[in-house]
């Protein structure tokens, strides 16, 4: 079997195809894979990094504020649109797929739409609750539509319901399988609350500011230990804050600031309480390891969609939600005060998240992969 996927723009958007392909070729080791994405995109470095072929395709996204600036990108946007449809036909015709499958981004649009205009079958991936414009522009030429979080479905007008298949997010094995026992072991938790926070792999700013004002609240607390990362712009200002509040790292063990994490499947393990964006995936590998969490989704996203995907645990009782406009190092301190003073409503949320999780979403979407490909 053939199968192409493209993608692009975020890691939200690329890392769900790279999982579904490394699961799809495990199952069946004589699929072959192409990717296709924007050759100056994230996508361009992360999937030939994965081991798979890349296929470029230029194509940028129309800007909704209406500036010269905007003006003149929106303009170059429309005139690669226009050339777009025989590069992608040219992709499609070379590779000879039996399957594409399409999971966001700009560069999915004009590959799904002529695979589909070519009789080959097709299916797109959402990992938001409220469905990006790709997702809804492609409706109609996707056989079907895969969707994550059942509050997208209702967002997606179709004459045909029956193609709108909960799957869920592809979440990586090692947080499915991360051991909490062995994880507050090799962390040095012992019998303390853990705090694990983030903004994201470039940092966010009013996070880290609060997330400063927390750090300067517990540092004489006994039964917290914190594990935050700044993201990668943020850190010296990080720690420029910490300086000034007379937080001190050094031989403070239960403080623990990084950059990035490279190990959450671990930190998610031990964690009591996360506190994070409201990005898919992250939501995702959070109701995986059944934490609970305090969500602060980033207003500056398309649609304000991780508003919309945090609700979907709000609702579910599985994690608290806290909007950047509130957000205070104060504000965020009541909040975790509440939550660390009530243990059993914690592990509460922590269960509530759990009954949320989709652990098989890579079986569910091969499944309808293998299915268009037989019909």
């Amino acid at each position: 079997m053939r199968i192409l996927f493209t993608c692009g723009g975020t890691a939200g958007h690329i890392n769900p195809a790279l999982s579904v392909a490394d699961a799809l070729c495990r199952r069946c080791p004589d699929t072959e894979v192409l990717f296709a994405g924007n050759p100056h995109g994230m996508e361009a470095r992360l999937v030939p990094k994965a081991g798979y072929p890349f296929a470029p395709i230029e194509v940028e996204g129309i800007q909704r504020r209406l500036t010269a600036t905007n003006l003149r990108r929106n303009a170059h946007a429309l005139w690669l649109l226009a050339k777009s449809g025989r590069r992608a036909a040219r992709i499609l015709r070379e590779f000879s797929p039996d399957v594409v499958m399409g999971t966001g981004g700009y560069a999915s649009g004009p590959i799904v739409r002529k695979a589909h205009q070519m009789g080959i079958r097709t299916l797109t991936h959402e990992q938001n609750a409220f469905p990006g414009v790709t997702t809804k522009l492609l409706l109609r030429h996707a056989d079907r539509v895969l969707i994550a979080m059942e509050g997208a479905r209702a967002r997606l007008h179709t004459d045909d319901p029956d193609k709108i298949i909960l799957t869920g997010n592809p979440v990586r094995e090692a947080v499915l399988t991360a051991d909490r026992g062995a994880a507050r072991r090799a962390l040095g938790i012992g019998d303390r609350i853990c705090i694990v926070s983030f903004g994201g792999s470039l940092g966010a700013q009013r996070v880290n500011e609060a997330i400063a004002g927390v750090m300067a609240w517990h540092r004489g607390e006994k039964g917290i230990h914190h594990i935050h990362a700044t993201g990668s712009y943020d850190y010296d200002d990080f720690l420029a804050a910490l300086s000034g509040s007379g937080v001190l790292l050094d031989g403070n063990a239960h403080l623990d600031v990084r950059e990035y994490i490279d190990n959450m499947p671990t930190c998610l393990a031990a964690a009591d309480l996360v506190i994070c964006r409201a990005g898919a995936i992250t939501l995702s590998e959070l109701e995986c390891a059944g934490r609970a969490s305090i969500l602060i989704p980033s207003p500056n996203v398309a649609e304000n969609h991780q508003y919309h995907n945090a609700m979907e645990l709000v609702r579910g009782k599985a994690a608290a939600i806290l909007e950047e406009k509130d957000l205070t190092a104060e504000s965020l301190i009541a909040r975790i005060r509440l939550m660390i003073a009530d243990p059993e409503g914690l592990a509460a949320l922590g269960r509530n998240a759990a009954a949320m999780a989709v652990r098989d979403a890579n079986d569910r979407i091969i499944r309808e992969i293998l299915r268009l490909a037989s019909s």
